[in-house]
C-alpha cells in the first residue's frame, strides 16, 4: 500500500480528554506509522488535506443487523438470499458514514446469512465494514426472537420457520448455542427478556430462568466464545450478569442498583437510546405510528417513564458505554444519531465518543483498533467542525480510512 501523510485535521486519538490539535497521521503498509507535528514521510507519500476537520479512529457500531429491513414483515418473509442481496448497498453505506467495524447481533432467517456476509467483506467481494457476527438470536419459545405469532393473516405454514432460533431448558439451549459456533459465529446473541418489536412477550419480564442463561453462558464460554443478552427487564439483565455475559443490549428499564451491579462486573452496557428514545418520545405522534405495529406502540406507552427514567440513571452511572444503535430497525443510514441522543440523555461528547471506538474495541477484544497510535491499524474517520463541542457532525463524516485504504475523501463527499 502506498504511504499516506494526513495532515491539517485536529487529531482525537480515542482515549484522551480532548483533541490534541493539528498534527500529522502519517499512514503505511495499513497501519499508523507516526503521530506528529511536521512529520517528514518517505519521497512519493500523497499528501491529504484535512484543514478545519477531527480525526478520530474509525466508529464502531456494537449492534446492528444489517440483513434485518425496517418492514419486518418483508424481513420475516423474505428469501436469506434477498436479504442479502439487500444487506450490500447497507454495507457500502455504514462505510460510507464512517463505520470501519460492526459487530451484526442477528439476522431474521434460519439461514447463516451475516455471516456469509462477513465472510465476503474481509475476502473484499463486498464492500462495507469488517464484521463479527452472532447469527441467530436464542430465544425461549414465545419470547422476544419467535416471531411465529407476528403475521397474524399469514401464519400457516410459516409458524416453525418464524420461531427461528427457538430453545427451551438447558439440553435444547446448548445444543443450539453449539450448533451456532460450528456454524463459525463470533458471539452468541440471546433473549433474555421480551422485546418491543415483537409480539407475544413483555420487555420487563425474563424470558430464560438462571439455570438457562448460566448454561447458555457457559457453554458458549467452554469454545470460546462471548455472549450477549438481548433484554429490557431489570431481573433480566441481573440474571445475564450473573451468568458472565460480556455485554448487556439495551438494559432501558435498568435500575440505578441494576447498573450499578454491571459497572461492578466489569460488564459493558450497548444502550441503543437512539431508537428506544425516539419511538418513546414520539408514543402520541399517530402519524409517527401510522405505519408501526400496533403492540409495540402500547409497550411505549406502557413503559415510557422507565424508559426515559432509565436515560438518566445510565448517564449517572460509571457503566462502560458501547456504541450500538440496533440499525436494521431504522435505516443503516441514521446510525450516527446515536451519538446526539447519548449526549441528549446526559452523556459527555467524550464519553459517546470513545463509546464508538476505543471502549468498543475494548468490547469486541479488537485490541488494534479504536485507537490512532504507532503500529496501530489505520481505521481513520474525519469529519468538518469538533465533535467535542457539536455532536452532530458525526453525521457529516467526509473521509474514510479502513484498513490503510481510502473508502471516502472529502471532494467525493
Amino acid at each position: 500500500m502506498a504511504a499516506m501523510l494526513i495532515s491539517g485535521a485536529s487529531v482525537w486519538d480515542g482515549l484522551a480528554d480532548a483533541p490534541a490539535g493539528v498534527l500529522d497521521v502519517w499512514v503505511e503498509d495499513g497501519r499508523v506509522r507516526a503521530v506528529g507535528a511536521g512529520l517528514t514521510p518517505p519521497p512519493g507519500t500523497e499528501r491529504i488535506d484535512l484543514t478545519g476537520h477531527t480525526l478520530t479512529p474509525g466508529f464502531m457500531d456494537c449492534h446492528t443487523h444489517v440483513a434485518i429491513d425496517p418492514d419486518l414483515t418483508r424481513s420475516l418473509l423474505s428469501s436469506s438470499a434477498a436479504a442479502a442481496l439487500r444487506a450490500v448497498p447497507v454495507l457500502r453505506t455504514l462505510l460510507d458514514h464512517g463505520f470501519t467495524t460492526i459487530r451484526d447481533l442477528t439476522c431474521a432467517d434460519v439461514a447463516y446469512t451475516t455471516l456469509a456476509l462477513r465472510d465476503a467483506v474481509a475476502a473484499g467481494l463486498v464492500v462495507g465494514p469488517r464484521m463479527l457476527v452472532a447469527p441467530h438470536l436464542i430465544s425461549a419459545r414465545g419470547g422476544h426472537g419467535d416471531f411465529s405469532g407476528a403475521l397474524d393473516d399469514q401464519r400457516q405454514g410459516h409458524d416453525r420457520v418464524l420461531e427461528m432460533a427457538a430453545a427451551d431448558g438447558p439440553d435444547e439451549i446448548r445444543t443450539r448455542v453449539r450448533q451456532e459456533i460450528r456454524a463459525g459465529a463470533d458471539w452468541i446473541k440471546f433473549a433474555a427478556s421480551g422485546g418491543f418489536s415483537s409480539p407475544s412477550d413483555d420487555p420487563s419480564r425474563p424470558t430464560y430462568s438462571q439455570e438457562e442463561m448460566d448454561t447458555l453462558v457457559a457453554t458458549a464460554a467452554d469454545l470460546g466464545v462471548p455472549a450477549t443478552p438481548h433484554v429490557y427487564s431489570d431481573e433480566g439483565v441481573r440474571r445475564a450478569v450473573r451468568a458472565g455475559v460480556r455485554s448487556v443490549e439495551h438494559g432501558n428499564l435498568a435500575s440505578a442498583a441494576t447498573l450499578a451491579m454491571i459497572e461492578e462486573a466489569g460488564v459493558f452496557l450497548v444502550p441503543t437510546l437512539y431508537t428506544i428514545l425516539a419511538d418513546a418520545r414520539r408514543v402520541d405522534d399517530d402519524a409517527y405510528w401510522a405505519t408501526r405495529p400496533p403492540y409495540k406502540r402500547r409497550k411505549f406507552r406502557e413503559f415510557h417513564d422507565a424508559l426515559v427514567g432509565a436515560a438518566e440513571h445510565l448517564a449517572a452511572s460509571d457503566v462502560k458505554i458501547a456504541f450500538g444503535t440496533d440499525a436494521g430497525m431504522f435505516p443503516h443510514a441514521e446510525n450516527w444519531r446515536e451519538f446526539p441522543a447519548l449526549v441528549s440523555a446526559g452523556i459527555s461528547p467524550l464519553r459517546a465518543l470513545k463509546a464508538a471506538t476505543s471502549v468498543a474495541a475494548e468490547l469486541l477484544q479488537l485490541d488494534d483498533l479504536g485507537v490512532i497510535a504507532e503500529g496501530r491499524t489505520a481505521d481513520l474517520v474525519a469529519m468538518p467542525g469538533d465533535p467535542f463541542t457539536d455532536i452532530e457532525v458525526t453525521g457529516r463524516v467526509d473521509f474514510v480510512m479502513k484498513g490503510g485504504v481510502v473508502h471516502r475523501r472529502p471532494d467525493a463527499a
